[in-house]
């Protein structure tokens, strides 16, 4: 039987492929598989079950705060030291808490103070701009006949909407793309130390500035609030307020890019689904969460566990890395119905694309909102859309991240 590795889930071909992964993970026949070492991180149980995918983000034994475990006792040193990469990001992390990366009580308190801005009527308000963005970014080469999707539309939607919504100037919102790019390349190298130091730096001197620009002329924008909130006592730290906005900036864009891009793949492969969503674009909504399910960036969650956990009877050791595969869940069997298929018409679509239980993304319904306009405008505007290139020439970053360098498509 064939050993995965953590390694195999960052490849290429999991990236292009990933139903082939999946029934390699299958054929284990073990519900929760080991895996030797996770990218430096040590040795993690996998789940990839939907049913325990559930269980496990809905479990309180399972936690994100890495400060409050002791490494794993079956080894020797901290998790991560193997890969200096991993191990810099992972430090950044317990000195930069964000509502991502801790647990009640602290992550209701930071999950509250940000939540104002992503109510569902909010960011329903958000329809007209979103729209206007998506028409003008396509009016921009509209000429050309061709573009590289990523670059010219599925990345500067989402940065200039969350950009609007922190209140970042618009001359700054390329150079995230930059940083959060080189960050995820980075992290899974071990010998990308120095850039993964570097972005972070870069990222953190830059919000730094960005929080002292607020103080000094605060606006009607989430930073401001934020930082108001900070200033008041509503217990907020500088650190926290600074991760926080870091980890907007970053959730903020990328996921929704990466949505974009795999989604409009996805749509390309299955031509009998995209003649279906042009002639009836009130498929927008459940299009858009069957392309979160078949296709979703979102590759894996991670927990830890905060004690002695006994599941489908294997042992797993207060401290050790439980990893759960989103993206398997998503093509369980025994969950969905004919879930290698893409069925933009599925309406039994209970997919974890954003994960579950307290932990749920924040940003969904911004997210969904996103997602419906720019496919739904690519596809009312572009009706001749197609690859620029053979489908095995798309290529992908390295990272558990689902996203692809680039995407040239003609029209």
């Amino acid at each position: 039987m064939e050993k995965i590795t953590g390694g195999d889930f960052a490849s290429p071909e999991t990236m292009r492929d990933f139903i082939v992964f999946y029934k390699r993970l299958t054929g284990q026949q073990e519900p929760l598989y080991r895996l030797d070492d996770f990218f430096g991180m040590g040795g993690a149980w996998l789940a990839f079950r939907h049913e325990d995918v559930v269980a496990i983000l809905k479990d309180p034994r399972f936690i994100k705060d890495i400060r409050k475990i002791a490494p794993p006792q079956d080894q020797g040193e901290e998790p991560g030291q193997k890969y200096a990469s991993v191990s810099k990001l992972r430090q950044w992390f317990k000195e930069m808490p964000n509502m991502l990366t801790v647990d009640p009580p602290d992550h209701t308190r930071l999950r509250r103070l940000a939540s104002k801005a992503f109510t569902p009527h909010t960011i329903e308000g958000l329809r007209p701009r979103i729209q206007q963005i998506a028409d003008e970014l396509l009016d921009a080469v509209q000429e050309r006949g061709r573009m590289d999707l990523i670059a010219d539309f599925a990345y500067p939607l989402p940065i200039t909407v969350i950009s609007e919504m922190l209140g970042i100037p618009a001359a700054d919102r390329d150079q995230f793309r930059e940083w959060t790019r080189e960050l995820l390349n980075a992290s899974l190298d071990p010998k990308q130390e120095d850039t993964v130091s570097e972005v972070l730096d870069k990222f953190t001197e830059y919000i730094k500035t960005l929080l002292a620009e607020k103080r000094a002329h605060p606006g009607n924008d989430v930073t401001s609030g934020l930082v108001q909130a900070h200033d008041e006592g509503d217990q907020l730290s500088e650190n926290e307020l600074l991760s926080t906005i870091w980890l907007l900036i970053v959730a903020g864009h990328e996921t929704t890019v990466n949505l974009i891009g795999n989604g409009i793949v996805a749509l390309l492969q299955h031509p009998e689904q995209m003649r279906l969503l042009r002639s009836d674009p009130s498929l927008l909504p459940s299009a858009v969460e069957e392309l979160l399910r078949y296709a979703g960036p979102v590759m894996i969650a991670s927990r830890f566990a905060s004690e002695d956990v006994t599941l489908h009877g294997k042992d797993i050791r207060k401290g050790e890395m439980v990893l759960v595969s989103l993206a398997g869940a998503n093509v369980d069997p025994h969950h969905f119905s004919n879930p290698e298929a893409l069925d933009i018409t599925r309406e039994e679509n209970e997919h974890l694309a954003f994960s579950k239980g307290i932990h749920l993304c924040l940003g969904a319904p911004l997210a969904r909102l996103e997602g419906q306009v720019a496919f739904g405008t690519l596809l009312q505007r572009l009706p001749h859309l197609r690859l620029a290139v053979a489908p095995e020439q798309l290529t992908y970053n390295r990272s558990t991240l689902r996203s692809l360098t680039d995407l040239p498509v003609l029209f």
